[in-house]
């Protein structure tokens, strides 16, 4: 049996649909000329990840414009002016703010999955955004007629619901985005605010049996986007022991692009929950250059010094696109970091018996 591998989520869409979304945008293309092109590209997406022998396929989130804010298309009651998320390297991103209530997904991720399983023959993961991250929506000087607590009791409806669904429509797993963990101890350094997003998010979980969490994950990582992080500055020690009290089966950890991952793989190995995967990152969406399969086998193997190695599994850092506009990687390097993920992957679970 294999050292278990899957893909994160996102991937550089084709420069034919980063062009469609363009013009879609400018009333240059109809709703239905956007969805062919979003289709083909998911299509494509598909087949790909199959053909580099991926055992877990993603539709690379071809059908998203973000990986936060899809659940908000054609929501009323938005305003632009909401949170902003600065990077390293000076650009920022910004969320927007909820201006009234109720609050309701306008899409679920469990439409994204039905059309990807429809055109694949091998699991496929679904990623969905995080409760905590869509709880940065709700102005700081509330919403008159609209509290913060019925928002967060609709929020977190609407996010058991959307997994829910996922599980009903035979995804591989579902896995949590949570790149705001990270990002929340520089914005709070003692704290406080993880903790609130750690009991939100679990709030959710708790909705779910012990055997439907075995197919519930978590990701984080200090954000990826246009080449740049927005947290990698934070000490990942602060993060972990509160990660792990996440009620998920498993937890997906960027780590190749971390400075010490030794420290970071002990700090994993001494705080995993019992009976928990940790999917390590063995390839970095930041940085164009390959890794080759020999460097992914030698990351599963330091790894394996930590952790038991049927509790172990390999991911990419990250997704390589959340942001649809995101080129910064080709679509052709990301596509070729996964195949030595895959490839290295495998190599190593010769090594260890696996």
């Amino acid at each position: 049996m294999s050292i278990p591998t899957e893909p994160i989520g996102s991937l550089p869409r084709p420069r034919a649909l980063q062009e469609a979304f363009a013009q879609h945008a400018e009333g240059r293309l109809s709703d239905a000329e956007l969805e062919k092109a979003q289709d083909q590209a998911v299509a494509d997406t598909l087949a790909r990840l199959a053909k580099l022998g991926s055992p877990v396929l993603v539709d690379g989130d071809q059908a998203k414009t973000g990986s936060i804010t899809y659940p908000l298309q054609g929501l009323a009651g938005l305003a632009p002016d909401g949170v902003v998320i600065p990077y390293a390297d000076g650009h920022t991103r910004q969320l927007p703010r909820l201006t009234a209530g109720p609050f309701r997904y306008q899409v679920r991720a469990d439409a994204y999955l039905r059309a990807a399983r429809a055109k694949a023959d091998l699991p496929v993961k679904q990623a969905v955004v995080a409760p905590s991250a869509l709880s940065l929506l709700y102005p700081a000087d509330g919403i008159d007629g609209y509290p913060r607590e019925a928002f967060l009791r609709d929020l977190v409806d609407e996010s058991a619901a959307e997994i829910r669904a996922c599980l009903d429509a035979g995804a591989h797993a579902v896995q949590l985005d949570f790149t705001e963990g990270r990002l929340s101890l520089k914005l709070d350094p003692s704290g406080g605010v993880l903790d609130q997003f750690i009991e939100l998010n679990n709030q959710v979980l708790e909705r779910f049996t012990e055997d439907e969490r075995t197919r519930i994950g978590v990701h984080t990582c200090p954000g990826a986007d246009r080449g740049s992080t927005h947290s990698l500055d934070v000490d990942y020690a602060e993060l972990l022991p509160r990660l792990f009290r996440l009620r998920v089966g498993a937890f997906y950890l960027q780590l190749a692009s971390e400075a010490d991952p030794d420290r970071v793989l002990s700090i994993a190995a001494d705080h995993l929950p019992a009976g928990a995967r940790a999917f390590v990152g063995v390839t970095d969406p930041l940085d164009p250059v390959v890794e080759t399969a020999e460097q992914v086998r030698d990351r599963v193997l330091a790894a394996a010094r930590h952790l038991p190695v049927d509790r172990l599994g390999t991911c990419d850092d990250a997704g390589f696109a959340p942001y649809a506009d995101d080129d910064s990687i080709s679509r052709e390097i990301a596509f070729a970091k996964i195949e030595a993920r895959v490839r290295g992957t495998e190599l190593a679970s010769q090594v260890l018996g696996a």
